[in-house]
């Protein structure tokens, strides 16, 4: 079955950094597109960041633009998203996301990951 396993989640001070991990299984994962979602209590879930493959496109949200980066490992089949110049305003569950490139109807989530920033 179809599985994205995150990790990397927790508390840290503003201005420090995490690196999140989402392992993926069960589906091709090179013919996904791959990304980060995240939720903060009373809010909508937002798109983060997104790449398409490892030397493919990405994009990300304007509110983490030049602190966050997407990056994934076909080999490993892991997706990953480096978090610096960390905020209160992060503060959130982050999801994974897998998007089929072909076939768009297939579309996963992982369970997320706490994110809280606070001094």
């Amino acid at each position: 079955q179809v599985q994205l396993v995150e990790s990397g989640g927790g508390l840290v001070q503003p201005g420090g950094s995490l690196r999140l991990s989402c392992a993926a299984s069960g589906f091709t994962f090179r013919n996904y597109a791959m990304s980060w979602y995240r939720q903060a209590p009373g809010k909508e879930r937002e798109l983060v960041a997104i790449i398409i493959s490892a030397d493919g496109t990405t994009n990300y949200a304007d509110s983490v633009k030049g602190r966050f980066t997407i990056s994934r490992d076909n080999a490993k089949n892991t997706v990953y998203l480096q978090m610096n110049s960390l905020k209160p305003e992060d503060t959130a569950v982050y999801f994974c996301n897998a998007r089929g490139i072909y076939l768009m109807r297939n579309v996963y989530w992982g369970q997320g990951t706490q994110v809280t920033v606070s001094s």
